[in-house]
């Protein structure tokens, strides 16, 4: 079936591990809880629970101010709006003139070249016709004129006389800084539909007509003193008016459309956008050029105009949010994966010595479950003489007496099995059940393979009972203690609970009640699985491979020998738990 083949019929789910500690239980609920009150603090504070859309604008200005001025060699001139702010009108912007050089009467001739841009000469021959280049104020005509008493320059063709370059300070029109200028703004937010203006609905012609923007006295008239505006970017109205500047007016509609919190007021700031210190930047200021021509007597002439202004640029931001359950959504799901935190700080916690090393041991078998590769073999010691199991993995060059231990677990005893042994240790020995020939049944089949003869008894360097007999594998050579003293096997409930007939016979029938006895081998193999039981509990950590002693594996197989006196010795794998009992045969 498709289904079966691309495993779509099958869930996967993590495995989740219960700790029942009041300390990690309590670290837990209060870093959940200032993740909670973060969570929503920043849901309030960003607007988490709104959609929102961008501003469109438009923007238009009217300036207004008279000035009476005094121009060199023109006198007083009165210069209303159309003189100062009737020309350089661009989009979203407006320009105020500060400051001007007037050059009357030019005429179509030849003159002498200003310097710096004209060249210095001594006679015609340095002087090129026909020449020019960007800096120049006409076209050479070949001569070497006097300019003045001490200098000669070459002769151009251009309008003559040539403009004044000398700038007036302090700048002419300094009173600029009291003219207004009207910003009317028109705002929309095309997914909303919403249509707003800076004139606000409440304002009546009456208010407009006498107000001033002051961010503190009156934040939303749109009626602004240039001279306030500049001073809001804390530069001075006089010093920048002489070379001119750029200066931006920033609007910013930051709306909420919600009914109930329902806000969209504009809020207006102020800076300069040019470089104000001309020793350090080329051209500084801001400037253009205009003529005004006229006839007389037939000749055509002009007066020209070099104006310094400020112009002003209008930048309309905003946005506006209005509540959506669908951006709720997203936010509430995007922000609880930080409750991931909690897991993480907890989990490196418990696994640092931070918290308990007892604990990292125990956390970590049970919430990990780890697969052991046929290669790398793990194996369970246990000692008589220490009360917890050693896992330790198989060595080349070390007996598994001497091998270190990876981790060090508590044992798992089967009680309920234990109990039912004991009182049938109590009530005397059960009918022992003769061995016949034939097929076994129950719990396995002979499968000694003749791969180690019976040693000869005596006392090995690693031995510590003095019972364990020599052993060619480093995995076998394993004695029931870990410092010296009496061996295992020694002990009465050895020989009751591991050797004696009738309880073997007892644990083999509990496990398989309608079993036949046909061989030895079958209680060998209970023996095995008896002395597991006892000594490593119902479960060994990592799945490890436990290994009985050397002394009580040969104690075992000298009461229920094999009968070619072969045995295949330890496996060092196993497929499922339940096949523990048979490692050792």
């Amino acid at each position: 079936m498709p289904c079966v083949w691309l495993n779509l019929c099958e869930y996967d789910t993590q495995k989740l591990v219960k700790i029942k500690s009041v300390k990690l239980g309590s670290l837990k609920w209060t870093l959940n809880g200032v993740i909670l009150m973060f969570i929503c603090i920043m849901l309030l504070w960003n607007k988490g629970y709104q959609e929102y859309d961008l501003v469109v604008s438009s923007v238009t200005t009217k300036v207004k101010g008279v000035a009476n001025i005094n121009i060199p060699d023109i006198g007083e001139v009165v210069w209303d709006v159309v003189d100062h702010s009737g020309t350089s009108q661009g989009k979203n912007s407006f320009f105020v003139a500060t400051n001007v050089i007037v050059t009357q009467n030019q005429k179509q001739g030849n003159c002498p070249e200003v310097p710096p841009y004209g060249k210095l000469c001594q006679k015609d021959k340095d002087c090129e016709k026909g020449f020019s280049d960007q800096y120049s104020h006409g076209v050479q005509t070949g001569v070497c004129v006097k300019f003045d008493a001490m200098k000669k320059t070459c002769e151009v063709s251009t309008w003559c006389p040539i403009e004044n370059k000398k700038r007036p300070r302090p700048a002419l029109l300094a009173s600029a800084e009291n003219f207004t200028v009207l910003i009317k703004n028109n705002i929309r937010f095309p997914a909303f539909n919403y249509i707003r203006r800076n004139i606000l609905p409440e304002m009546k012609d009456t208010d407009l007509k006498g107000c001033i923007f002051n961010r503190y006295t009156n934040p939303y008239c749109p009626i602004f003193r240039l001279g306030d505006i500049v001073s809001e970017a804390k530069e001075s109205f006089g010093e920048m008016a002489v070379e001119g500047g750029v200066f931006g007016i920033q609007i910013n509609w930051d709306c909420d459309l919600n009914s109930i919190f329902h806000s969209c007021l504009p809020k207006y700031s102020f800076r300069r956008l040019d470089e104000k210190e001309s020793n350090k930047t080329l051209y500084p200021g801001f400037n253009f050029r205009f003529a005004r021509y006229s006839t007389v007597n037939g000749v055509e002439q002009r007066t020209l105009f070099k104006i310094y202004g400020i112009r002003f640029d209008v930048m309309v931001f905003g946005k506006a949010g209005k509540f959506s359950i669908i951006q709720l959504i997203i936010y509430i799901g995007s922000t609880l994966s930080y409750y991931a935190l909690t897991t993480v700080f907890l989990d490196w916690l418990i696994g640092t010595s931070c918290y308990s090393k007892e604990a990292k041991q125990n956390y970590s078998e049970r919430k990990f479950e780890s697969v052991q590769d046929r290669e790398e073999c793990f194996l369970c010691v246990s000692f008589v003489d220490e009360d917890k199991l050693r896992v330790v993995k198989k060595s080349r060059k070390k007996t598994l007496q001497q091998t270190k231990p990876l981790s060090l677990h508590q044992r798992k005893n089967d009680l309920a099995s234990m109990r039912t042994l004991i009182s049938v240790m109590q009530s005397g020995p059960s009918r022992s059940l003769p061995v016949q020939n034939g097929q076994s049944g129950g719990l396995s089949t002979n499968t000694d393979t003749p791969l180690l003869e019976k040693p000869q008894s005596g006392c090995q360097d690693w031995c510590r009972c003095g019972c364990c007999p020599p052993a060619a594998n480093l995995h076998e050579q394993l004695c029931c203690r870990l410092g010296k003293g009496r061996c295992i096997t020694s002990c009465p409930i050895f020989s009751t609970l591991i050797l004696s007939r009738s309880v073997l016979e007892t644990a083999l029938f509990y496990v398989d009640p309608l079993m036949e006895l046909h061989e030895g081998a079958q209680l060998r193999y209970g023996a095995y699985a008896q002395f597991i039981r006892w000594r490593f509990g119902d479960s060994t950590p990592r799945d490890a491979v436990p290994v009985i002693p050397s002394c009580c594996m040969w104690r075992i197989r000298a009461e229920y020998p094999s009968p070619d006196g072969k045995y295949s010795g330890l496996r060092l794998h196993q497929a499922t738990p339940s096949q523990a009992e048979f490692n050792a045969q």
